[in-house]
């Protein structure tokens, strides 16, 4: 049986392993009949609108060989609903993350390197995570802005982004993975579940639960910045201070303008675009025309005897 054609799966049908994640929405279990996927089992089915979940499935294959590469390789998308007997969708089928995404502890434990190991210094518990380089840093936030950026160009809105649903990594490349593509929504329509956000994550401008296009444009500011500054907590407002050698003066000069624009009202915030022109040190530099020279006083003396010399008098 194929997943990647969109057609839901019975639930019957699955082979559940290992639970590997534990979610205030669902749970995520391993596999055994096919390793290189995932079942996210929704906790309460009632809460769950099918429609809106097979639209999310839709999406993605509509889209060309490439682009729908392109999403896979970034995001871990719903491939398919699984249904019960009665038919009522139960959660969905993904891909797992790349593995080089994931990192062991010194207790043989294995972990997915979620953007929060990228927000602080390294500490001794976590040390078998790759730090990046300043290098690094600056090609995983291109990377996120160009995640992002996709999304919204498909006409999604993404919801609930936070550091703990953005995986990374440095090796081979620089590379990022979206987790929770399920409270994704298509731009107008309902989500799968009620819209989630996380503690210091929210669009202080949103009602509670309540997110849009603006709403992500703010929080991809604060997972820009934060990415940058290595701190877990920047935000519009605040100071912005990089990581030495992650930005030249005139990217770092263009995100500070775009930072300061992220924390203003709806539809004034710079979108995704914007961000990646100002990462590309694309932006253009606005120049003041310059005055011109003040004239030097005339000496009405010498002015008078260049005058009497040079004169020709006509007879």
């Amino acid at each position: 049986m194929s997943v990647d054609d969109g057609t839901d799966v019975p639930l019957g049908s699955l082979v559940p392993g290992d639970r590997i994640g534990d979610g205030g929405q669902g749970e995520v279990f391993a596999l055994t009949s096919w390793p290189d996927l995932l079942y996210k089992k929704y906790r309460d089915p009632r809460q769950v609108d099918g429609d809106a979940l097979a639209a999310l499935v839709a999406v993605r294959r509509a889209l060309p060989e490439g682009p729908r590469a392109a999403l896979d390789g970034t995001a871990a998308w719903p491939l398919c609903r699984v249904v019960g007997q009665d038919g009522r969708v139960t959660g969905f089928l993904m891909r797992r993350a790349p593995g080089p995404m994931s990192w062991r502890t010194d207790a043989g434990a294995t972990k997915l390197t979620e953007l929060a190991f990228l927000l602080r210094p390294p500490k001794p518990a976590w040390q078998a995570v790759v730090q990046p380089s300043p290098a690094e840093r600056y090609a995983l936030a291109v990377a996120l802005v160009d995640a992002l950026e996709r999304l919204h160009t498909m006409g999604l809105v993404v919801g609930d982004l936070s550091a703990a649903n953005i995986l990374w990594t440095v090796r081979p490349e620089p590379a990022v993975f979206l987790l929770d593509c399920d409270g994704a929504r298509l731009v107008g329509r309902p989500p799968v579940l009620a819209q989630a956000d996380t503690i210091d994550w929210a669009d202080p401008l949103a009602r509670g639960g309540s997110v849009s296009v603006d709403s992500d444009r703010y929080k991809s500011a604060l997972a820009v910045c934060r990415v940058l500054a290595c701190d877990a907590y920047a935000a519009p407002g605040a100071p912005f201070v990089p990581v030495p050698g992650c930005l030249d003066e005139r990217r770092e000069a263009a995100v500070r303008t775009l930072l300061e624009r992220a924390g203003g009202p709806y539809g004034t915030r710079p979108d995704l675009g914007q961000w990646r022109v100002a990462l590309a040190g694309r932006d253009v530099i606005r120049l003041t025309a310059a005055a011109p020279a003040p004239r030097p006083p005339v000496d009405r003396a010498k002015f008078d005897d260049l005058r009497r010399r040079h004169t020709i008098r006509l007879r």
